[in-house]
């Protein structure tokens, strides 16, 4: 790997100013809407949201349902939940796909990544061998096999097994 070293860049890249936020959030509207098929799971302080583009079928991300950006600004119940909530779709997912492993990710920020930088959300991603496939690498298109109203209904079957819980209604 090569790198390229521009050290007069640094005083730009640290004093630039993360764009204006939207008064609107996606994962805050989807919770309040109740919105089918995203949300998978709703918790006491969090729930389970997929993603509406996802990397491969699957993709969840687990969100506090308190509009915070920071990991360090999460309560220990909050975290607590986030966590279990993580667990549970890491086991849920391997029940409906046995992927062969996952991505688990957070970003803070939009310099690290965060498509939506102001409402922390953990990224799970079931990943299985050769899942790189051609299309992705030559067409940069992305082939899912499953739809998101199935996928979701999996999810929440798979989930109240886990969590020992009935699906959200």
């Amino acid at each position: 790997m090569e790198r390229l070293w521009t050290p007069w860049r640094l005083s730009y890249v640290t004093s630039a100013s993360e764009p204006a936020s939207s008064s609107s959030c996606i994962f805050c509207d989807a919770l309040a809407r109740g919105d089918e098929p995203l949300v998978a799971w709703v918790g006491r302080r969090a729930f389970v949201i997929l993603n509406k583009f996802p990397y491969n079928n699957g993709h969840l991300m687990v969100v506090p349902k308190r509009h915070v950006d920071r990991l360090a600004r999460l309560d220990r119940d909050e975290l607590l939940e986030i966590m279990e909530l993580s667990q549970a779709a890491e086991q849920a997912l391997a029940r409906i796909y046995s992927p062969h492993g996952f991505n688990l990710g957070i970003n803070l920020g939009r310099s690290a990544g965060a498509g939506i930088a102001d409402h922390l959300h953990v990224h799970i991603v079931p990943r299985w061998d050769g899942d790189t496939s051609f299309m992705t690498v030559f067409g940069e298109t992305r082939v899912l096999p499953e739809e998101l109203p199935v996928t979701a209904a999996r999810v929440r079957e798979a989930l109240g097994q886990v969590l020992g819980a009935a699906p959200p209604s």
